[in-house]
């Protein structure tokens, strides 16, 4: 297991080495040893910033250019890289956590109830039907440019993707696990809380592609308006032809994505400890 982990570790390692080493002087190799017409331009600096230049920036709108100025710099600017990170962040998670808890219920209520289905299962369908991203225009008109439009483009991503795993799970639930626990005396809410749940697996595993989703509400909200958040940070940036602001607010936006990703998934083996994938061995 141990030979395992360190080959595949060597292989991350170098792979990221080679892309850096690429990225660093691939422009300026292609041009001495290609002819022009095959030079790639996608790694013209000009477009795509070195991961020199993406580390000055990193300092710079970091407050790390100059370590004794370091408050004063994150004072002067509200909307900072660690203010617009957190923002962004706070957002997201709202957002997720919004957008499943309603996504599971409502999916647990219409999956449990043929009525309710057939009742609201057009107007489902023709919500779904419409493009999120073109509902972001309105979503900011109603609440404005501040944090809780991009918490309500958030859930509206998140919502319909949980809603349907969970749906499409209760439905699928063994009917015969059903009928003993009825037969036994148990209730609805029993039956719910015993049974279909537990049975659930389908809506954690919507979880992990959800927080993603809510990710991209939050940041396309930034993008249209907003008055801080990494979204506004590449806007900015892009208005300058900065192409390494923007790379920074990239990669700090995949580190983003990166943690909510691991809180998701430790809560996910939390929920089903009981599981073997994600019991103590696992």
């Amino acid at each position: 297991m141990s030979n395992s982990r360190s080959a595949v570790l060597f292989w991350q390692v170098a792979i990221l080495v080679v892309v850096l080493v690429v990225w660093q002087w691939g422009f300026e190799w292609s041009k001495a040893l290609l002819p022009k017409a095959y030079v790639p331009k996608i790694l013209d600096p000009y477009f795509v910033a070195k991961p020199s230049l993406i580390w000055q920036s990193f300092l710079r709108l970091g407050c790390f250019a100059d370590p004794a100025g370091f408050a004063a710099c994150i004072n002067g600017n509200d909307n900072n890289l660690w203010l617009a990170t957190l923002v962004t962040l706070k957002n997201t998670w709202w957002g997720f956590l919004f957008g499943s808890a309603s996504g599971v219920a409502a999916g647990l209520v219409l999956g449990r109830s043929d009525f309710l289905a057939r009742v609201f299962g057009p107007y489902v369908v023709a919500l779904n039907s419409i493009p999120r991203i073109a509902l972001v225009p309105l979503v900011i008109l109603i609440f404005g440019l501040g944090d809780l439009s991009k918490i309500a483009t958030a859930w509206l991503v998140v919502f319909f993707v949980v809603f349907f795993n969970t749906f499409e799970g209760t439905r699928a639930v063994d009917r015969d696990q059903i009928a003993a626990a009825r037969l036994l005396g148990a209730s609805e809410f029993t039956v719910l809380r015993t049974v279909v749940i537990p049975s659930a697996l389908w809506v954690f595993a919507s979880l992990l592609p959800a927080v993603s989703f809510a990710l991209i509400g939050v940041i396309v909200g930034e993008f249209i308006g907003a008055e801080r958040g990494l979204g506004k940070l590449i806007i900015e940036a892009e208005a300058r032809a900065n192409a390494s602001e923007m790379m920074v607010a990239i990669f700090v936006m995949m580190f983003v994505g990166i943690l909510l990703a691991i809180a998701v998934r430790s809560l996910q083996s939390y929920l089903l400890r009981w599981q073997p994938q994600f019991g103590p061995s696992a």
